[in-house]
């Protein structure tokens, strides 16, 4: 069993924004010598996030509307009183910090239409993630 470790940073543009990130992953995992294992995504931002689902951009809209229409920007948070982003706390509450991935004969494992995204939700910002890989 072998353990890998990789960061990548990602620059954000926008307030909310969804980037997808499977390609940095993929490109990760498949540089290493690995048949079977685990892939472990963790976001070190506590107003970001982490999601899987199908990169549409209607569909990503549709998440931005949904994530405005649960918490939005302009509720009354008293964590606003010290950085005015009170919101992008608790919308990070909704989605994960981290995901674990399997990996199949050398090969990250998602369904047909499935991406990793890294959600910014307080951007713009230049942000972490680690990724981490346990194989054989």
């Amino acid at each position: 069993m072998n353990i890998w470790r990789k960061s990548i940073n990602i620059n954000t543009k926008e307030r909310v924004e969804f980037i997808d990130i499977t390609s940095k992953v993929e490109n990760f995992v498949n540089s290493l010598d690995i048949d079977t294992g685990l892939v472990n995504i963790f976001n070190r931002h506590s107003t970001a996030g982490l999601l899987i689902n199908e990169n549409e951009k209607g569909l990503i809209n549709d998440f931005k509307k949904l994530l405005e229409r649960i918490v939005p920007v302009d509720g009354n948070y008293e964590h606003n009183r010290i950085d005015n982003n009170a919101d992008s706390h608790q919308r990070s509450v909704l989605l994960d910090s981290s995901k674990t991935l399997q990996v199949v004969n050398g090969k990250l494992d998602l369904g047909t239409w499935q991406r990793i995204f890294f959600v910014e939700l307080d951007g713009p910002r230049t942000r972490t993630v680690n990724i981490m890989v346990v194989g054989e």
